[in-house]
């Protein structure tokens, strides 16, 4: 891929004991072997320290991860690419992802957020948790975007095997599971897949 078509892609995810931290380095793997430019970012924490402190996990991953970036909006104007990470919440989307992208307001006010390709994927303690809902959830926001969505979709062998077309989900039975080697390589595929269409786009674009 020349330097001029190869995509900027950024990996922005919540995360709070380290599965959606895990499957975004996994998801900037794959992007950067399609020749990508990544940029991995979390968003700002929400919860209150009493509750952070009550669990060990927790508290264990927000000092693993102090020195991952917090993303802002200035990250998702460099991007041709947005892939969103989330722990789902009832079914939905974690609050603290909810609440960076409601911040984007005035980017979608100016346009600038359409025509930039989007995905996700996501973690969830419970094996019918809500996995699928929350992807629908979050794509949701990529139609109001204007955004083109790229999923992973049936389009690779291993997406037979983990059966995620809307994108890599892991189940981690309340951390019991750790997360799979066809997950890991379901997210590696997610993010090439991500990052070589927007190439095409860009490309076409230039």
């Amino acid at each position: 891929m020349s330097q001029a078509a190869a995509p900027n892609v950024a990996i922005i995810y919540y995360s709070s004991t380290g599965n959606v931290h895990a499957l975004a380095q996994e998801v900037a793997t794959g992007a950067e072997k399609a020749g990508a430019q990544v940029r991995v970012a979390k968003v700002a924490e929400l919860a209150p320290e009493e509750a952070i402190a009550a669990n060990p996990a927790w508290q264990a991953h927000v000092r693993e991860t102090a020195d991952v970036p917090v993303a802002d909006p200035d990250l998702v104007t460099w991007a041709d690419a947005i892939i969103f990470g989330s722990p789902t919440r009832f079914g939905n989307v974690a609050s603290q992802l909810k609440q960076f992208i409601d911040t984007l307001g005035p980017l979608w006010g100016k346009g600038l957020l359409a025509d930039k390709v989007y995905s996700g994927f996501v973690s969830t303690a419970t094996p019918h948790g809500g996995r699928e809902s929350t992807l629908l959830a979050l794509y949701n926001t990529v139609h109001h975007f204007g955004g083109i969505l790229v999923t992973p979709g049936y389009t690779a062998p291993i997406q037979y095997e983990t059966g995620t077309p809307y994108g890599p989900s892991h189940h981690d039975a309340q951390g019991a599971n750790p997360i799979s080697d066809a997950t890991r390589q379901s997210a590696r595929y997610s993010g090439e897949r991500v990052a070589t269409v927007a190439a095409r786009l860009k490309a076409g674009a230039s």
